[in-house]
C-alpha cells in the first residue's frame, strides 16, 4: 500500500534532501541564524517522514496478514490484522492533524499557562484539575512536559501553574486550548453538596529559540527571589530560590520555583518571559492588521471555549465547534485530540473562505 497522496513523501524527501545538502556547506555558519533555520526544517521533515513512514509500514503489514489470512482461512490472522490496523490510527491521526498545522510556529514546544478563575476554591481545584489533564495529555503523546511554576492555592488546587512541553507540533495543538474552560459539577467543597461552576483560563505560546531577536532592557526588569513552596523537597524551602519577573513596561509577570538553583530559575523564568513577550508582540501586530481590514475576531481569554459538565449528566462539549463527548472522564484523562481536530479543521476552513 501507499500512504503518500496529499502527504507528498516524495516532495519531503527532496526537500530533505536539498536541506542535508545545504548543512554540508562549509560556509553555512558563517551566517549562523540561517544555519540553525535550516537545522530546524530538517528536523522538522525528518520527524514527518518518519511518521509517514510507519504509517506505510504498518499498512503494508495489514495488507501482508488479510492476504495470509484470506489464503489460509484463518481468522486469528484476520483478527492480527486488525490488531495491527488499530495500532497505525493513532499514527494516522496524527498525519491528519499535522496537515492542518502550517503555522509558522506550530511546530515549536509550547508554554502553557492555567490560571483559576471565577468560583472560589471550586476553580483552584479546578485549575489544577486542568493541569493534569494537559500532563496526561503530553504523557499520552510521549512528549516531555515539566512543570516551571506551581503556585498552590490555600484550600485546594492551584492559584496557577505553568507548564513546558517538549515535543513535535506540542505549540500548534495546544494553542487549539487557548481561552476560558467552565467546569459545571457538585462541589466537594460545599456542605450542602449545591452545584457549583467554576472557570480556569488556558494560555499557551511557543518557545522560541535564543536566535529570535526579542527586545529586554534590564532596567525594564524587576526581578525578585523567595522561598519555593508547595512539591518539591523540603530543600527548596530553606533558600530563596524561586524566582519572580515583572516587565515593567507591559506588566507581564513569570515565576519559576522547579529547580534548587535560584540561577537555573532565572535562567527558565527569562526563557518563559521572552517567550510571552514575542507571542505578546506577534497578537498586537495581528490585531493591527485585523483593524485595517476591519475583521473582527477573538482572542483568548475573552471567550468561553468549553463547558465541563460533570452534574447531572457528564458531557464536555466545545462551544466553537459544538463538538461533544459523554465520557468526560476521559477528557479529564487527557483524551483531547478530538477536540484539537475538530477546531484546526474549522480554522483551516475558516483561512479557505478568507483565502
Amino acid at each position: 500500500m501507499n500512504s503518500g497522496g496529499v502527504f507528498d513523501l516524495a516532495g519531503l524527501r527532496r526537500r530533505h534532501d536539498a536541506l542535508e545538502a545545504e548543512l554540508t556547506k562549509p560556509d553555512l555558519w558563517n551566517d549562523p541564524e540561517n544555519a540553525r533555520k535550516v537545522g530546524r526544517e530538517k528536523s522538522v521533515i525528518e520527524s514527518e517522514l518518519g511518521l509517514y513512514e510507519r504509517i506505510e509500514s504498518g499498512l503494508d503489514d495489514v495488507e501482508v496478514l488479510l492476504e495470509l489470512a484470506d489464503e489460509a482461512e484463518d481468522e486469528e490472522t484476520r483478527v492480527e490484522a486488525a490488531d495491527r490496523f488499530s495500532e497505525i490510527e493513532s499514527d494516522l491521526g496524527d498525519a491528519e492533524l499535522r496537515q492542518l498545522l502550517g503555522g509558522e510556529y506550530d511546530a515549536s514546544d509550547a508554554i502553557v499557562s492555567i490560571n483559576s478563575g471565577a468560583g472560589g476554591t471550586d476553580a483552584c481545584d479546578w485549575a489544577e484539575m486542568l493541569m493534569r489533564m494537559y500532563l496526561r495529555w503530553a504523557e499520552r503523546r510521549g512528549f516531555r512536559a515539566e512543570v516551571l511554576d506551581l503556585q498552590p492555592a490555600e484550600e485546594a488546587g492551584i492559584r496557577g501553574a505553568t507548564i513546558g512541553i517538549t515535543g513535535d507540533y506540542a505549540y500548534g495543538y495546544l494553542n487549539t486550548e487557548q481561552g476560558v474552560h467552565r467546569l459545571v459539577r457538585i462541589s466537594p467543597f460545599d456542605a450542602n453538596a449545591r452545584r457549583q461552576t467554576a472557570f480556569a483560563s488556558v494560555t499557551a505560546v511557543p518557545e522560541i529559540d535564543d536566535d529570535v531577536e526579542v527586545e529586554l532592557d534590564e532596567a525594564d526588569l524587576r526581578i525578585d527571589t523567595y522561598r519555593a513552596s508547595g512539591a518539591g523537597g523540603q530543600h527548596v524551602n530553606k533558600t530563596d530560590s524561586a524566582v519572580r519577573i515583572t516587565h515593567l513596561p507591559t506588566g507581564v509577570v513569570v515565576q519559576c520555583q522547579n529547580e534548587r538553583s535560584q540561577h537555573k530559575n532565572k535562567a527558565t523564568a527569562m526563557k518563559v518571559l521572552r517567550a510571552q513577550l514575542f507571542e505578546r508582540s506577534r497578537r498586537e501586530q495581528q490585531e493591527k492588521m485585523a483593524a485595517i481590514v476591519g475583521e473582527k475576531r477573538e482572542i483568548g481569554f475573552g471567550s468561553q471555549i468549553r463547558s465541563y459538565t460533570l452534574h447531572p449528566q457528564q458531557r464536555v462539549k466545545d462551544h466553537r465547534t459544538d463538538s461533544e463527548m459523554g465520557n468526560a472522564d476521559a477528557v479529564l484523562d487527557g483524551e483531547i485530540d478530538g477536540f484539537m481536530r475538530a477546531t484546526l479543521l474549522q480554522q483551516s476552513v475558516e483561512r479557505g473562505a478568507k483565502a
